[in-house]
């Protein structure tokens, strides 16, 4: 029984939440990877102008966080899923060991809503008779029964990301002609994250004006502490 809990059923859609935190791990991936290639790109390119040193240093970078972004992801991810199959076993036991504590729970859930206590009590009884554990586990935690967040989906989305994002400043900075190199990577840096600012603001439906303003200044700010590092090599 506790293995049909825990596992996931196979033809099971992902829930909104599943969704947006693949592309949580996406936008973050991608904004990580534009902005620690850029810094490599910036420090080698200003101590050499060998385009092929340049080119493997921030090729060889981009690689390292990408990966890094990816196995941080699956750890992190793996540790809440462990943490959400953890309360539903906890739950399981509650309601054989302490039903009228579990279902006052649902009751005061409904009643912090507006609910009259009365009706509050007539709902908590028929979701509990019918569906326990998933009432329980979405009242007290929101947390939808058999559906965990995924560390492989979080994982392969930052890894591709993070690679992606480090492609514009590595291709802007080695593919561009030797006189326009800088101003292209420069341009290349400040659109990009100024695009993960936007999506990142959307995601959390936050002001998406003042991300990519963000974003932009964090970008300029980093190209300058690397370009100074560059300078001291």
């Amino acid at each position: 029984m506790s293995e049909e809990i825990i596992k996931r059923p196979k033809k099971s859609s992902q829930t909104m939440e599943e969704k947006l935190n693949t592309l949580r791990a996406g936008v973050l991936g991608s904004n990580d990877g534009i902005l620690t290639v850029v810094g490599v790109l910036f420090s080698v390119a200003v101590a050499t102008t060998n385009q092929f040193t340049i080119f493997i240093a921030g090729l060889s970078d981009l690689l390292a966080c990408a990966f890094s972004m990816a196995s941080g992801e699956y750890a992190s991810v793996s540790t809440q899923r462990d943490t959400e199959e953890s309360v539903v076993r906890t739950e399981k036991r509650l309601l054989k060991t302490n039903y009228a504590e579990e279902i006052k729970a649902v009751i005061n859930h409904y009643t912090d809503l507006g609910v009259k206590e009365a009706t509050a009590t007539k709902i908590a009884n028929e979701l509990m008779a019918k569906k326990p554990l998933e009432t329980i586990i979405s009242v007290k935690y929101d947390l939808t029964l058999n559906h965990y967040m995924n560390p492989w989906n979080a994982a392969f989305s930052s890894l591709f990301s993070a690679a992606a994002g480090g492609i514009f400043p590595l291709a802007a900075m080695t593919l561009s002609p030797v006189a326009f190199k800088w101003p292209a990577t420069i341009l290349a840096v400040c659109l990009s994250v100024a695009v993960t600012g936007f999506l990142s603001a959307k995601l959390g439906k936050g002001l998406v004006k003042t991300a990519m303003i963000r974003n932009v200044i964090v970008g300029i700010v980093t190209m300058i502490i690397h370009y100074s590092i560059g300078l001291l090599l």
